[in-house]
């Protein structure tokens, strides 16, 4: 039986690598329609969870998972060599950034090579780990033909850019449109059919680079209006004007203007490090990303400038950050997840730390922290003498109307307190 016969019939055995925040919710919802899929990690603990049927991401019920495991339909392992009884392969490994702000595609490869060895005619391979346009078609599809087999005639490729958004309940990988991209027209026609089985929309494009480039221009898209508009929030505190009242009104407008919000700064694995994927590649191409590196230098430096309300707020009280117990209230990168990935709150923590606060914090997603010389665990409810609160990231289970009266001083970040008029509410 041909590849689409298996898909159209359920009967394509998939598998998923790399369990994270993208592939486990894939593998579900392959293995809710029907599909025999198989996960495959080198993080022993996630493997054995997915076996017992209970889900370390907050996106995917326990429920679901077990479901699966136990109809037959869904398991995961650490063995690379079954890869080979693989139909379809998906890979979803992490693309962080190394130290120099260069792509670190180390993990992508790894993957790759492991698929290589075990690659057989007749089975396709998608990529779903956001990176730089290009990179499906100068070093995976290499990497594949290594082995002897043809890309585009013996096997197949395609890229996928992956959508995901922790915490978001309303855009699920079931609903949100996928792009895919194709070496060419057969992988594509076969990517489209594997991903139409379980997402309502999808939208093919012409070939990986287009699909790469989409993934980069999304992320792009956030982070540099989101540099804008904390610019603007910089501009308005010294101009002594209420940014988020400004954007509220501006809001009001039905055409020609989306809301941004500023914050600490920025974080997750995709905004803060999608940018340096497109302008790295940009470079190599002699073209210089001015406007794209402006808006990541802007968003870096707010941190510092929520260390430096801080210090105001401290001041106001003749009291100096040295010294002073600050207690940090929420600090997973967005509200209502548990990831720390690329998180601002760490970044003005270890500011903080530098300047000789006592620290410590509250976050019901994330019961232990260590970074950056600190290693703290999460309290129900910060102790008594505490000097100042500052609200990093907006979890809907705080109690903020109670803030202002719990706390001398409150530095607010997000607009959580929003409608609250107090005196020593400082906000961003």
């Amino acid at each position: 039986m041909e590849l689409k016969d298996r898909i159209n019939s359920r009967q394509a055995r998939i598998g998923i690598i790399g369990l994270g925040y993208v592939g486990l919710p894939l593998a579900v919802e392959f293995a809710k329609a029907g599909f025999e899929v198989t996960g495959f990690d080198v993080d022993v603990s996630k493997v054995d969870a997915i076996n017992r049927g209970q889900s370390y991401i907050g996106d995917v019920s326990s429920d679901d998972v077990a479901a699966s495991s136990k109809a037959g339909k869904l398991s995961a392992t650490t063995d690379m060599a079954r890869l080979h009884d693989m139909d379809a392969i998906d890979i979803c490994v992490p693309t962080p950034l190394r130290k120099t702000r260069d792509p670190d595609l180390s993990y992508v490869i790894l993957a790759v090579e492991a698929v290589r060895d075990r690659l057989r005619k007749g089975q396709l391979v998608i990529l779903e780990s956001t990176t730089y346009p290009g990179t499906t078609d100068e070093v995976v599809q290499p990497l594949l033909e290594e082995g002897g087999l043809k890309v585009g005639t013996d096997v197949y490729l395609a890229f996928s850019p992956e959508r995901v958004d922790p915490g978001n309940a309303t855009h699920t990988t079931k609903n949100i449109p996928k792009v895919v991209g194709g070496v060419n027209e057969t992988s594509t026609a076969l990517a489209t059919a594997l991903y139409g089985s379980i997402i309502k929309t999808i939208v093919p494009v012409s070939s990986t680079q287009v699909a790469e480039m989409v993934k980069l221009l999304e992320n792009t898209f956030r982070a540099v209006n989101i540099g804008l508009v904390n610019e603007i929030a910089l501009m308005s505190h010294r101009m002594n004007i209420d940014v988020w009242e400004v954007i509220e009104a501006a809001s009001t407008k039905p055409f020609g203007f989306m809301p941004f919000y500023p914050g600490p700064g920025l974080g997750g694995h995709c905004i803060p490090i999608d940018p340096f994927y497109l302008s790295w590649k940009a470079r190599q191409n002699g073209f210089e990303c001015r406007f794209i590196e402006l808006a990541g230098h802007i968003n870096g430096s707010m941190p510092s400038f929520v260390v430096e309300r801080v210090g105001e707020a401290l001041n106001s009280q003749k009291k100096a950050i040295n010294g002073s117990r600050i207690h940090i209230v929420g600090v997973a990168y967005k509200k209502d997840v548990s990831d720390m990935r690329e998180s601002p709150a760490l970044d003005v923590m270890e500011l903080l730390h530098r300047r000789g606060a006592i620290l410590s914090y509250t976050d019901p997603y994330v019961p232990t922290l260590d970074h950056g010389g600190m290693s703290l665990k999460s309290v129900a409810e910060a102790a008594n003498g505490i000097d100042c609160a500052v609200i990093c990231t907006n979890h809907t289970v705080f109690e903020y109307a109670e803030m202002p009266k719990r706390f001398p001083l409150v530095v607010d970040t997000r607009n959580a307190l929003k409608g609250i008029a107090a005196d020593n509410v400082f906000r961003l």
